[in-house]
């Protein structure tokens, strides 16, 4: 696109990815269906750390709490696996430690083994764990948002990692499934996070906050009045780094279920999982580099319509809006931008034969 460049790595982050799918996981080698024998998705390659990289603690027994690894969460759900795996691969090709990146992938319990017999087949050599999140922990706390793919119980794991994770670990990057990064993980999950903040997140404070809370909500003093003294900024929940030490001291999964339990008295706004985290933690996060979560790439939450880079270096592409990559190729029709979706996807089309 003409006047706007995506920031690449070196040439040492090419050099990437990693494993700890062995005999012992229990994890299947084969090439797992999805929802049915002919969507499979390829085998990504194989790839390794760089020779400055601490070793890989995949030996180590509580290597999932190692201080050395880098450690992500996100939560896969089969309409939106196509993504998270291009996410995957990205995130192994573009890390210059491959090795030392730890995946825990939050999924609802009756979809928790496609999810791991398919990222297992694609990764054989991932280092990961999935973790069942019960619908029960949410489902009557979700109102209808203005978009029915916001409303799933997955939409608001995010909310409750700290008590989902291993108690051992004290830092993660939370990334959505609708995104690719073309840097390296490793940067971003540095992100320092100074006492006593809990979040790390690109924020845009020229966004309009008012707009994400209903006119019930700024005319009721007792409710407007939590962000006095505050100056809270919009913030994209898609791509986060979270103390989860902070968190889970700070008892924030309360606070945002208060939050929840309000919006079902009186609706105080329209979209999903994002409000309760700008009540909770809006003018309370650390400000991350916009280029790690160029979002909005899907458009608008109603059409979908397509829309351009902002100004300014990328090291994360987002998706989020209403339209999807693997989506709109598949229909033939896809935004400019979803080219560089593409390269990562490991869709393997009914007609391949390989």
């Amino acid at each position: 696109m003409p006047g706007r460049s995506v920031r690449c790595p070196s040439l040492a982050a090419v050099m990437a990815a990693w494993f700890i799918v062995s005999a012992e996981s229990g994890f299947p080698r084969s090439v797992a269906a999805f929802s049915s024998s002919s969507k499979r998705f390829k085998e990504a390659p194989q790839f390794y750390n760089s020779p400055d990289c601490p070793p890989a603690p995949h030996d180590d027994p509580s290597a999932l709490c190692s201080p050395s690894a880098v450690h992500v969460a996100m939560t896969l759900d089969s309409p939106y696996l196509r993504g998270s795996m291009a996410a995957i691969l990205s995130i192994l090709q573009h890390s210059s430690c491959p090795q030392n990146v730890a995946f825990h992938f939050v999924t609802s319990p009756s979809n928790a083994s496609e999810v791991r017999s398919t990222v297992a087949a694609s990764f054989p050599y991932l280092w990961f764990e999935t973790i069942p999140f019960e619908p029960s922990h949410v489902s009557g706390l979700i109102s209808a948002s203005i978009r029915p793919a916001l409303d799933s119980p997955l939409n608001y794991a995010r909310s409750y990692l700290p008590s989902l994770l291993p108690s051992c670990l004290s830092k993660v990057v939370y990334l959505d499934s609708d995104l690719v990064l073309v840097d390296d993980i490793a940067d971003l999950a540095s992100t320092r996070l100074p006492p006593p903040l809990v979040l790390a997140a690109p924020e845009y404070c020229n966004a309009n906050l008012t707009s994400y809370f209903t006119p019930a909500f700024w005319s009721n003093p007792e409710l407007s009045s939590v962000f006095d003294g505050r100056k809270p900024c919009y913030f994209n929940t898609g791509v986060m780094v979270i103390d989860l030490d902070r968190w889970r001291v700070g008892m924030y999964t309360e606070q945002i279920k208060r939050w929840m339990e309000v919006q079902k008295r009186v609706r105080i706004y329209e979209l999903g999982s994002l409000p309760p985290f700008l009540l909770v933690f809006g003018g309370r996060i650390a400000g991350v580099d916009h280029r790690w979560n160029q979002h909005g790439l899907g458009g608008d939450n109603y059409r979908g319509l397509c829309r351009d880079l902002h100004p300014g270096p990328v090291s994360l592409l987002h998706w989020s809006g209403k339209g999807k990559p693997w989506a709109r190729l598949d229909r033939g029709r896809p935004c400019p931008l979803d080219a560089l979706w593409s390269p990562y996807d490991l869709w393997r089309p009914t007609f391949d034969l390989e």
